[in-house]
């Protein structure tokens, strides 16, 4: 029997790339998932709530909307870097950590959140104390406020987020395991084929981009990253909290 039957799992950016493949394989294992996303899905669900991620008030709006039990969050929505540095921090940091603390008041024992990272957030050791202080930041707006104070460079903002996401994640899922019995982990992606993969490699630069092309077979689809999500989302998964999983197909491992 799925470790999945009967979960209600909220999935947001639902209506594309590893998101859509994350709500169509939750719910052929029996989940009954509720998507959100700036864009109407062109897929079934369960539920869907249109949401701004990247506003405390829009994400509140977006919460009263949600069941009153949550079992999953999966936290697939992101912006690519060529966005403005501020879209960055609000949607991939300050939204999607907003929703996991709302959620995280509906959750119960047993309950997941699931951050998809990426590879690029693999040198956060390198800025941990700024990372920890943005973490410990109260709110929403406790966060553009520190961030007002120290501004992230537009070139940098995609990997500092990612990186900002996953020492959040850390440091902060053994306290909620243990008060509350909620798990918290991240997925590190390497390259994906999705609709904004032509934006990572803009971002990167063409130089960057062919200097690590032949340490990996090829980007990943989408659907070899939903499963992941859904493993750690599932009952299989209970026992598996605080860390960040590259899936990648190798790629970070060789850089060691």
């Amino acid at each position: 029997m799925s470790t999945l039957l009967g979960k209600t799992i909220v999935v947001t950016g639902c209506s594309s790339g590893i998101g859509a493949e994350t709500v169509r394989l939750l719910r052929t294992r029996g989940a009954r998932v509720i998507g959100m996303d700036r864009h109407e899905p062109l897929l079934s669900l369960d539920g869907f709530v249109k949401a701004d991620l990247s506003e405390q008030a829009a994400i509140d709006d977006a919460v009263r909307q949600l069941p009153e039990r949550i079992d999953a969050l999966a936290n697939v929505a992101g912006v690519p870097g060529t966005a403005q540095a501020d879209a960055v921090a609000r949607v991939n940091f300050l939204g999607l950590r907003h929703l996991s603390l709302r959620l995280l008041e509906r959750m119960g024992e047993g309950g997941s959140i699931v951050n998809v990272s990426s590879i690029l957030g693999a040198e956060w050791p390198a800025r941990l104390e700024a990372h920890r202080a943005l973490a410990e930041t109260p709110g929403f707006e406790a966060g553009l406020a520190w961030l007002a104070r120290h501004p992230v460079a537009q070139e940098t903002c995609y990997q500092y987020f990612k990186e900002a996401l996953i020492v959040w994640t850390l440091t902060q899922s053994q306290k909620i395991f243990l008060r509350q019995g909620v798990r918290m982990n991240c997925v590190a992606p390497g390259p994906v084929l999705t609709p904004i993969l032509g934006d990572f490699v803009a971002m990167l630069g063409e130089e960057r981009v062919q200097k690590d092309a032949h340490r990996m077979k090829r980007p990943a689809l989408a659907d070899e990253v939903a499963p992941v999500i859904a493993f750690l989302c599932s009952d299989d998964a209970r026992w598996v909290s605080g860390i960040n999983l590259p899936v990648d197909g190798g790629l970070a491992s060789t850089y060691v």
